[in-house]
């Protein structure tokens, strides 16, 4: 997992140059400065879904750079520098970076460490605006801590959706996982009792029902939904 948009902020223009070659390659939208005054006066620069910064940096030092950055955004931060000491990663880490790689390293590597800090953070940002469903206890909790009460029905249909991951469930499908019971006996029903879903929903959490209708197809969890 790669980040769509990247700043990668290097004095060594050809090590600059070479690494964005490499990381574009690999389908990143790569933004090269070579003075960290460079991407602080361009016109949205805190726009990147990443940064590799260098240490040793004309203009703002990497560490106020890592400083500056975290008061603007939750991006991923790393660090490939040729500084060397022990107070080096306490310093960086502390300042808000993300990771820390000494030179020399290859682009390989730092590819890998963007991928796992990526995949860290997109990991954590799914897990907090989720929404969680508690089969066992018949419960499902909202982004925001609400949590709803599910009837054997409701948890059927929540189950069908965690399933579907996002995907349009059909009103077929549906119906046939709550045969025997009155939502299965007509399309009105089934809307019914996803409509009464819905209500139960809206009463505990004042979020958006992310369970939305798909004109004559099915319907469809429009958010994060994991088994919690």
């Amino acid at each position: 997992m790669l980040p769509v948009t990247l700043a990668l902020v290097d004095d060594d223009t050809e090590y600059c140059e070479f690494l964005a070659e490499h990381l574009r390659a690999q389908g990143v939208e790569v933004q090269a400065y070579t003075d960290s005054s460079d991407l602080l006066a361009d016109i949205a620069p805190y726009r990147f879904d990443f940064y590799v910064l260098d240490l040793m940096l004309p203009g703002v030092d990497g560490s106020e750079l890592v400083r500056i950055l975290r008061k603007r955004t939750q991006a991923g931060v790393l660090i490939v520098s040729g500084r060397l000491g022990p107070e080096v990663f306490a310093e960086v880490i502390n300042a808000g970076a993300d990771m820390y790689l000494t030179k020399p390293v290859t682009f390989e590597q730092v590819e890998l460490a963007i991928r796992a800090v990526h995949r860290r953070i997109m990991t954590t940002a799914k897990t907090a605006t989720a929404w969680k469903l508690d089969k066992r206890r018949s419960m499902l909790t909202a982004p925001d801590g609400q949590t709803v009460e599910l009837s054997p029905t409701d948890l059927v249909l929540m189950e069908c959706f965690l399933k579907a991951q996002g995907a349009v469930v059909t009103r077929e499908q549906i119906r046939e996982l709550l045969e025997g019971t009155s939502a299965a006996e007509s399309d009105n029903n089934l809307h019914a009792t996803i409509y009464r879903l819905r209500r139960r929903i809206e009463r505990v959490t004042p979020l958006a029902v992310p369970l939305q209708s798909q004109q004559k197809v099915g319907y469809q969890f429009r958010a994060p939904l994991i088994a919690g």
